[in-house]
């Protein structure tokens, strides 16, 4: 039978019987633990290796496919922030091996954690100094070793492979609070419950042949920030995969993050909070699995395209100057532009973001951005194409920096200007990142999509 012809049937079956599908998922986890010393990332004011081990730290993934189409896969890993460089070395292995995946294929989230171990080419101006060669040798070899696993944690997903049925929808949990407060005219971190939040947490219920749970995954717009230990810990994130595999024991629970860059849960700082968010976020997740879902048909419809992101741009003789600021993380900026400079090097104008669509069917939208991406952003898109059909994760196939609003950008704080520092960009975006990226997320939707949906309506 002709591939056109089956899909013909197929689509003819599925208006008379939705649960009928032809969807093949596998799923899989690997712990991702450190085994030796290395320094965590998200504070600088840890200044020594982790001290223990709180909470064990996972990768899972979840390959999808329909009928004879190209799988798509899923990724989250507890880490503050995994690069694109080593996303990309995970893609060239895995193509070695036997498995070319497109870059459209592979969505990898971090879930954010603080409390996981630096990475290289990750927020790289940290610490405001260079690493000791030792601290240098325990990020490269950590590094390695989440390379390999994240490589043998999508070979098990696609091993895995086996008819199943997809279906997802909404709820909604409340610990996500908006951080920025105006205190006199200056935005500070702190506590705005009047600012805007997204506290939608939608759910994908992957299930086999026989009914049963395969795989949860979900996100929700929140900074991963409750705990600030120098210990290694998954937060409210891999509090809630925890209780959701402790629910599941034959599923795998991924947790991601939506467009959380401006928001933190609320309380924090104890580990009664982190298991209070964790736990409130699963109980959620099952509420909503447990119940009436919308099934989801295929096939995926994927897309993709870069906004250029351009840096208010920086004179030589400022460079020079911010050499000599008291601020020691300013400085080891500055430090290392003046010397790109007086190489003959060029300092980066703008900053390459690509941004990935995956649309499912007529139905779901699921849009894929990088960085630390602020609440404005999913909230926009969302009312653009729809709450009842649209998904906006943050934090996805690389963490380069924050990704401030026009709306922040005119109020300025701590993501629009000082975080730069630490990631290593030489300034703040310039006005109209926001419509930049909102064309590049109207390029990246698939025709498809829209077409399916048009007729669905």
């Amino acid at each position: 039978m002709s591939r056109s012809l089956f899909l013909v049937i197929a689509w003819g079956l599925l208006s008379v019987s939705p649960s009928w599908a032809l969807w093949e998922a596998g799923a899989a986890r690997v712990d991702i633990t450190p085994e030796a010393a290395v320094m965590l990332s998200g504070y600088a004011s840890r200044t020594e290796p982790f001290e223990k081990v709180l909470q064990p730290l996972q990768a899972s993934a979840l390959a999808l496919r329909w009928f004879e189409d190209p799988v798509q896969v899923l990724v989250t890993v507890d880490n503050c922030a995994v690069p694109a460089s080593l996303r990309e070395r995970v893609l060239d292995r895995l193509e070695k091996a036997g498995h070319k995946l497109e870059d459209t294929q592979l969505a990898l989230h971090s879930s954010h954690t603080h409390c996981a171990p630096m990475l290289r080419d990750a927020l790289p101006m940290m610490y405001g100094r260079r690493l000791t060669p030792e601290e240098q040798a325990g990020v490269d070899a950590y590094t390695a070793l989440l390379e390999e696993r994240l490589v043998q944690v999508v070979e098990q997903a696609l091993a895995e492979m086996a008819p199943a049925k997809l279906a997802w929808e909404q709820g909604k949990v409340s610990f996500a609070n908006n951080r920025r407060e105006n205190k006199g005219g200056e935005i500070v971190l702190g506590s705005a419950p009047k600012g805007p939040t997204d506290h939608a947490l939608p759910v994908l219920r992957v299930t086999d042949a026989g009914g049963r749970v395969k795989a949860l995954y979900c996100s929700y717009a929140c900074h991963c920030t409750t705990l600030a230990l120098n210990a290694i810990h998954g937060d409210w994130a891999g509090s809630a995969r925890q209780r959701l595999q402790a629910a599941y024991p034959e599923a795998v629970a991924l947790v991601a993050i939506g467009c959380g860059g401006d928001q933190n849960p609320n309380p924090r700082r104890e580990l009664e909070y982190v298991e209070a968010h964790g736990n409130s976020l699963a109980k959620e997740v099952q509420r909503v699995a447990s119940g009436t879902m919308k099934e989801l048909a295929g096939p995926i419809f994927t897309g993709a395209a870069v906004a250029e992101l351009p840096f208010v741009p920086r004179e030589a003789a400022e460079w020079e100057e911010l050499t000599r600021s008291t601020n020691r993380y300013e400085a080891f900026r500055a430090e290392h532009f003046a010397a790109l400079l007086k190489q003959g090097e060029p300092i980066p104008a703008a900053l390459r973001y690509p941004v990935q669509a995956w649309a499912f069917g007529g139905g779901l939208l699921m849009l894929q951005l990088p960085g630390e991406v602020v609440v404005d952003y999913g909230l926009r898109f969302k009312k653009h194409y729809g709450p009842e059909v649209t998904w906006v994760n943050g934090y996805t196939n690389g963490v380069p920096c924050y990704i401030a609003s026009q709306r922040l950008l005119g109020e300025g704080g701590y993501e629009v200007d000082s975080s730069m520092r630490y990631y290593g960009q030489p300034n703040r975006f310039a006005d109209g990142v926001e419509e930049r990226i909102a064309r590049a997320v109207e390029d990246a939707i698939p025709a498809s999509w829209r077409e399916q949906r048009a007729k669905s309506k």
